[in-house]
């Protein structure tokens, strides 16, 4: 392992042993966003060689269920993934994996970029399930990690304005920079959903196509829901809640579909194709680093874990 990214669903594990209903029950290595150099190979692997430099894809499913047969093999209900009790994941100096699930870095992409592969590959995933396009006017809720990466995402699928919504100056700031048309600042409280869709609305001079919630709490969801035209989508991204008060009711009169998402499927190849490439940039999302001596383990988990001006935080191995 070279590059290592901290997730909010390692901060998760480490602060309170579970996120959402997977639960730490004994000892166990997290981190799932990784690159890394391969230092050996099984006998029968074909394509990769010692000293290649590869991005990890972390789940590995049965590709027996019906649904990996149909395709879907992200929602494979035996999914061993990094960092997933009772998984280790890969915050290691080494792993050993799969190799059709190791995908070799083009010269101009770095460690630090094929880690951040797995957080893009979120974002590629919501615009695949949302299907995002050059016709597209996109809202993505919460400007963190996982609303960065889909409105980078959303963008390299063409979408052809963005507005993104959050609580923080700093984080709108970056979203500002990476590229969203036009950003707006909302408050925490769920009274403020009417007259801040209306700012959203006026924002985006034009109806909203696709609602991505990459925050997943009530207000989010609500103002989603609600700033949505009739006939619109609204992507769940992020998991903040377990269970929500949501205006369902005035959503489904005006037929506006929801749709969920989890990890992701054959995003790999696409991510490394867009960094690539140039066509999206990832690097302004990781804004910490540090190496791996158990004080700057810990050091990294409290950045991370605190906010303030912590998007990323990426270990250096």
């Amino acid at each position: 392992m070279k590059a290592v990214g901290i997730c909010a669903s390692d901060v998760h594990y480490l602060k309170t042993l579970r996120c959402a209903d997977f639960i730490v029950k004994e000892p166990m290595v997290i981190g799932h966003e990784c690159a890394g150099i391969i230092e050996e190979v099984g006998s029968e692997v074909k394509k990769l060689v010692p000293g290649d430099r590869v991005a990890l894809e972390p789940g590995i499913s049965c590709w027996r269920c019906n649904l990996c047969k149909e395709g879907r093999y992200n929602l494979c209900p035996d999914m061993k993934s990094f960092a997933t009790p009772p998984v280790h994941g890969s915050l290691a100096n080494q792993v050993v994996h799969p190799a059709d699930l190791c995908f070799k870095l083009p010269d101009n992409v770095s460690l630090e970029e094929g880690a951040m592969c797995e957080p893009l590959s979120v974002g590629v995933h919501a615009c695949r399930r949302a299907n995002i396009g050059p016709e597209t006017n996109v809202l993505v809720m919460g400007a963190g990690p996982m609303g960065l990466v889909t409105t980078l995402a959303a963008r390299a699928f063409g979408a052809p304005r963005i507005v993104i919504v959050d609580v923080d100056d700093h984080r709108l700031a970056v979203a500002k920079e990476l590229g969203a048309d036009e950003i707006v600042k909302v408050s925490p409280n769920i009274q403020d959903v009417a007259e801040e869709v209306s700012q959203i609305q006026k924002a985006m001079e034009a109806g909203v196509d696709v609602s991505f919630d990459c925050a997943g709490f009530n207000k989010t969801t609500s103002t989603a829901l609600s700033a949505t035209r009739a006939g619109g989508k609204v992507c769940l991204v992020g998991i903040g809640h377990g269970e929500m008060t949501i205006p369902l009711t005035p959503a489904a009169v005006r037929e506006v579909d929801v749709v969920g998402i989890i990890r992701y499927k054959n995003t790999w190849p696409l991510c490394l194709e867009f960094i690539s490439s140039g066509k999206i940039d990832v690097k302004p999302v990781i804004t910490h680093r540090f190496g791996f001596s158990q004080k700057e383990v810990e050091e990294a988990f409290e950045t991370s874990a605190g906010g303030g001006n912590a998007i990323k935080v990426m270990f250096n191995l």
